[in-house]
């Protein structure tokens, strides 16, 4: 009977953490659901890639993978402080053409004569519960969350902890006109105080104009959710973001993909390319792609310069921390493809060509 009641105890808490705990974020209202059935990347209640992209390993491959991480390895984080550029009020509030980045894929973009925020991932740790989880390298950013301008809108990529936190939303929510997202991720910044009006929701494919950019939201190869058994329930997608200055490419999180050569030849090319090159490994590359593989996605969409994103900051997988940018220089030189490498802090002009190029991480 003792066991009984503990059982029905640790089951009644989990049931009233995952219902009361505001990071998991809420799931689509009545309404929302009938737009997100509406969709044709939706089947059987689910939103998919067009071709098999699996998640599930084998249960000896997972407990292999389990122990690796447990283990550990000393060149998975950085051993001293990571190098980042501080940045002030006056710097935030130039108005020259840039992107600043953050680490991991959060960026400042100034363009069309507006201030916006990609991924803006501030938090400590990438998780429901700060105080557990793989902590950000040296802890801090470059600036503090108040000391930034009036942000004119918020693009998200999709709802894992890594790009859509809690904590900095509920920071950022009285600087922010717009919210611009996939289906499906409006109902956690609802949850969250962010008013319905101020969040635009889009498919793959869908074309928006905003203040005088044109975007639009385009496929990636991944998947989705921030709770139990709400996998695949909000739509992930990469985006195209165009002024009359420059055009960026924001890949988004996704594994290797024709999408790639789709989104070229619709949007492309582009002036810059933010591409993912972190947290990959054999045995998950469908949904996150290797750093060869970025290379050849910067190539497909047409960019001109890219700038490597998903690594610097957390660390997710198993591989070194700097093997991402390494891996992604070497194959780059092999095809001829021009890189920069900022530090976090530090500003990436666009179109100019005068960009950083500093091997900072050595």
């Amino acid at each position: 009977m003792i066991v009984l009641l503990c059982l029905v105890l640790v089951v009644l808490i989990a049931y009233l953490v995952i219902k009361l705990h505001p990071p998991l974020g809420a799931r689509a209202t009545a309404a929302d659901r009938i737009k997100l059935e509406s969709s044709v990347n939706r089947h059987g209640g689910k939103f998919v890639y067009p071709l098999p992209t699996p998640m599930n390993m084998p249960p000896g491959t997972m407990l292999k993978v389990m122990g690796e991480m447990i283990k550990g390895s000393p060149n998975r984080k950085p051993r001293g402080a990571v190098p980042m550029n501080r940045l002030g009020p006056r710097q935030l509030k130039d108005r020259q053409t840039q992107a600043i980045w953050f680490g991991h894929s959060a960026f400042l973009l100034k363009l069309g004569g507006l201030t916006l925020l990609l991924d803006p991932m501030f938090g400590k740790a990438p998780s429901p519960f700060p105080f557990i989880g793989g902590k950000r390298y040296g802890g801090k950013l470059p600036f503090d969350i108040d000391e930034l301008p009036e942000i004119d809108a918020v693009i998200l990529s999709h709802d894992h902890y890594d790009h859509l936190d809690y904590g900095s939303i509920r920071k950022l929510r009285g600087k922010v006109k717009q919210f611009i997202v996939p289906l499906g991720v409006g109902a956690h910044l609802v949850r969250w105080g962010i008013a319905r009006d101020r969040i635009v929701e889009a498919d793959w494919w869908d074309e928006l104009a905003y203040e005088g950019l044109k975007l639009a939201c385009a496929p990636a190869r991944h998947f989705s959710g921030r709770s139990v058994n709400d996998r695949y329930a909000t739509l992930w997608c990469s985006w195209v973001i165009e002024s009359e200055e420059a055009r960026i490419y924001f890949s988004g999180d996704s594994g290797y993909g024709p999408h790639f050569k789709q989104i070229g030849e619709k949007y492309g090319p582009f002036d810059l390319t933010l591409m993912e090159c972190g947290q990959y490994d054999t045995r998950w590359h469908l949904i996150h792609m290797l750093p060869e593989e970025t290379v050849q996605a910067h190539q497909d969409v047409g960019g001109k310069l890219m700038l490597p994103i998903h690594w610097g900051a957390f660390t997710l997988a198993l591989h070194d921390w700097t093997d991402p940018i390494e891996r992604v220089l070497k194959a780059a030189a092999a095809s001829g493809v021009t890189v920069t490498t900022p530090r976090i802090g530090q500003s990436v002009p666009i179109g100019s060509s005068n960009y950083p190029s500093d091997k900072w991480w050595k």
